[in-house]
C-alpha cells in the first residue's frame, strides 16, 4: 500500500492532537493516509497499552485512515540510534509515503523532540539503496525516501512555518482526540489520576491553539507545521 501521507509519532494520540485535522482534510480530498505510532504509550499515567490500542483504532476509524501500525519502540526512551532507525525504515519502505508528518522539533515530553529527529533521519536513510531491509516475509525492500518531512507543533508553542486551514474538519479532529477516553477525561467517572492533558482545561487549550493558528491565516481553526528546508511555490497564487 503506497500512501500519500504517513504521520509518524512517538505516542498514540500525538498525531490526532496536532495534525488530526490536516489528515482528515487530506482523506476527504481522496488521499491515502496512515499513522505509524513509534510506541504503545505504555509509560502513560492513565490507561494501558491494550486500552490505548483500542482507542487508537477508534480514532483511526473516525479519521478514515487507510492504515495504522506500531513500531513497538520503548515509550519514554526514544533515541536517535541505529537500532531504532533500523526499526522504522522498513515501515517507510513498506508504505512509501510522499509526505511524512512527525513530532515537534522540541516539546515538553522528551520523546517528542527525540522522535522528531529520529524519524527525520530514518526518512533520509530509507532512501539509501546500499542499506538493506526486509519485509515481514523476508523479501528485500526497495529504497524509498519521502519527498517532504514536516513537523507538527505540540504542547509548547513554536512559530509555524505554514498553517493548514482545518476549520471544516475541526469537529472530526476533536472526535478523534476524544476517542482516547482514558487520556482526555471523556470518562468523567474515571478514578485514575489527573495529568496535564486529562482535565477539561486541556480541551479548551486545544481550541484556543487551533483558533490562534486560524487567526493567523484569517480563518477559524488551523494547524501549524515547521519545515526542515524552505518551501517552494509555483506562484504567489498558491498562497492564501
Amino acid at each position: 500500500m503506497k500512501l500519500d501521507i504517513l504521520a509518524i509519532a512517538a505516542h498514540p494520540d500525538d498525531v490526532e492532537l496536532a495534525a488530526g485535522g490536516t489528515l482528515r482534510k487530506a482523506i476527504l480530498a481522496g488521499k491515502k493516509v496512515g499513522i505509524l505510532d513509534l510506541t504503545q504509550g505504555e509509560m502513560g499515567t492513565r490507561g494501558t497499552p491494550e486500552i490505548r490500542a483500542e482507542e487508537a483504532a477508534a480514532a483511526a476509524e473516525i479519521l478514515g485512515l487507510s492504515m495504522r501500525d506500531c513500531v513497538g519502540l520503548p515509550d519514554g526512551f526514544l533515541e536517535n540510534s541505529k537500532e531504532q532507525q533500523m526499526a522504522i525504515i522498513p515501515f517507510i519502505r513498506k508504505y512509501q509515503p510522499t509526505i511524512v508528518l512527525t513530532n515537534a522539533l522540541d516539546d515538553r515530553h522528551p520523546d517528542h523532540g527525540k522522535g522528531s529527529k529520529l524519524v527525520s533521519d530514518a526518512c533520509f536513510l530509507a532512501g539509501l539503496r546500499a542499506l538493506p531491509t526486509y519485509d515481514s516475509d523476508g523479501n528485500d525492500q526497495d529504497a524509498w525516501r519521502p519527498d517532504y518531512v514536516y513537523h507538527f507543533i505540540q504542547d509548547r508553542y513554536i512559530q509555524p512555518d505554514f498553517i493548514v486551514d482545518v476549520t471544516d474538519v475541526w469537529d472530526d479532529k476533536m472526535k478523534s482526540i476524544l476517542a482516547y477516553k482514558s487520556q482526555f477525561h471523556a470518562d468523567e467517572n474515571s478514578d485514575e489520576p489527573d495529568t496535564p492533558i486529562s482535565t477539561p482545561d486541556f480541551v479548551e487549550f486545544l481550541d484556543a491553539r487551533g483558533r490562534e493558528f486560524g487567526r493567523n491565516i484569517r480563518t477559524t481553526y488551523g494547524e501549524g507545521f515547521n519545515v526542515e528546508r524552505p518551501l517552494g511555490v509555483r506562484s504567489l497564487d498558491d498562497l492564501i
